[in-house]
């Protein structure tokens, strides 16, 4: 514990670090982020040509995000490098398939299954769930965080969390769901502007085809779960198994009956929540007022 009651936490490696490729990552993205400025595009609009929102674009500048080989051969295009990150992408390559992202002990083996789930579907009722955070949103929720957690940790668990989200550009793409209470949409966390980037954040992942995105209505006079949030997820080869996590207790519930139970309370909810699309404009609805 350090002065002032902020906990301290050794700062885990991230997936770079532990091969060695954290400086390379490091110096790469300052030379996209060089070059992107040079171009005079800021980071939405280079993201929108290169399928990265802001956030993943500046997580790949600022070194704690793994470049994809295809990010690279279309950023070296439109930035006309003249080969400058083609010519990386076999270290590249190889880096991601030595890397293993370094989770606390308690969340690794969830953390492995989630990053090779072929379908992974998630319930939310206090705030957006990790994978679909924005790094503004995500830092927001960690700095409120009490006790209060050191500016280290805090980046150290915002890039893993960023991190994360490179499953969404994995292919075979996982089939991914959510259900979001409507609170959710109309918690302000970070503030208006912040708040705003999250919710331009949900239409955008909407759009995946491996994706649908559904808000429960507050208004309803029903709900089948009222335990809290829970993600179910179907590990590569492995049958569905469900985690949840309540006041810094984890749970990985590998029981098949009490895995159903998760499961079939999941399906009315799905059932009950605003359909996709229905969802989306409901989405812009509140964007619209902000």
């Amino acid at each position: 514990m350090s002065e002032g009651g902020v906990t301290e936490e050794r700062r885990p490696e991230t997936p770079a670090e532990v091969n060695g490729a954290a400086t390379v990552f490091v110096v790469l993205g300052k030379q996209l982020k060089l070059l992107r400025e040079k171009a005079g595009l800021n980071q939405r609009e280079f993201g929108g040509l290169v399928g990265y929102g802001p956030d993943q674009i500046s997580a790949v500048e600022r070194g704690v995000r793994t470049p994809r080989p295809e990010f690279l051969q279309r950023a070296d295009e439109i930035l006309q490098a003249g080969g400058l990150f083609t010519e990386v992408i076999p270290q590249v390559e190889e880096a991601m398939s030595r890397a293993r992202t370094r989770h606390p002990e308690w969340y690794r083996s969830y953390a492995a299954m989630e990053a090779e789930a072929v379908e992974l579907h998630h319930y939310s009722n206090h705030a957006v769930q990790g994978l679909l955070q924005t790094e503004e949103y995500a830092r927001a929720v960690f700095a409120k965080r009490r006790p209060f957690l050191s500016e280290e940790t805090i980046e150290k668990r915002v890039a893993d969390r960023l991190s994360r989200q490179q499953l969404f550009e994995r292919l075979p793409a996982p089939v991914v769901s959510y259900v979001l209470e409507e609170v959710v949409l109309d918690r302000p966390i970070g503030g208006p502007r912040v708040h705003a980037g999250q919710l331009r954040r949900l239409l955008d992942v909407g759009t995946m085809r491996n994706v649908e995105i559904q808000v429960m209505p507050t208004r309803l006079q029903e709900h089948p779960n009222m335990d809290g949030a829970f993600n179910l997820l179907v590990p590569r080869g492995y049958p569905q198994v469900a985690y949840t996590e309540i006041q810094g207790y984890p749970r990985l519930i590998t029981d098949a009956e009490e895995v159903r139970k998760i499961a079939d309370r999941y399906g009315i909810m799905r059932a009950m929540a605003l359909p996709p699309l229905e969802t989306r404009t409901l989405i812009e609805t509140k964007l619209e007022t902000l």
